[in-house]
């Protein structure tokens, strides 16, 4: 449904979250090894990310990726629309251009429901919430 660059940002900016709880910033490796992808992808999302302003960043040698307060509060929607746009919300679930209301393709309605529940969910969940199940080791991050 997520494209691997927004699986990869989604991933990245909850290992984040969680790891910079406290106040401290975590570098390019640090997230890479920390959710099991390239270094070079994760740079490439998180300078997207940063440039975005959903993700804050710091140069020197205490620097390294955080997430204000501002950006805990984002929902998990705005990160997915800052990679992937609005597809997952709007897009055809077989990738047809033409699917419509007026000239829908075999699982447009269906389809159409599901979207609107996953938006629902995404909208309704903040990136910051992930982090205790995280810590209670109710979640995982790494294959």
């Amino acid at each position: 449904m997520f494209s691997k660059t927004c699986e990869y940002a989604i991933r990245a900016v909850i290992f984040i979250a969680q790891q910079t709880r406290e106040g401290g910033r975590v570098s390019i490796k640090d997230v890479a090894r920390g959710i099991n992808s390239p270094e070079h992808f994760i740079a490439k999302i998180l300078q997207e990310l940063s440039r975005k302003g959903l993700v804050q960043s710091a140069k020197g040698p205490t620097g390294g990726f955080y997430l204000d307060h501002a950006s805990l509060q984002q929902s998990l929607a705005d990160f997915v629309r800052a990679i992937d746009g609005d597809r997952v919300f709007s897009g055809c679930g077989l990738g047809l251009k033409q699917c419509s209301e007026s000239h829908p393709c075999p699982i447009h309605h269906q389809f159409k429901s599901i979207r609107n529940q996953l938006m629902v969910m995404l909208e309704s969940t903040q990136i910051g919430g992930f982090t205790r199940e995280l810590e209670a080791k109710m979640a995982f991050l790494k294959q």
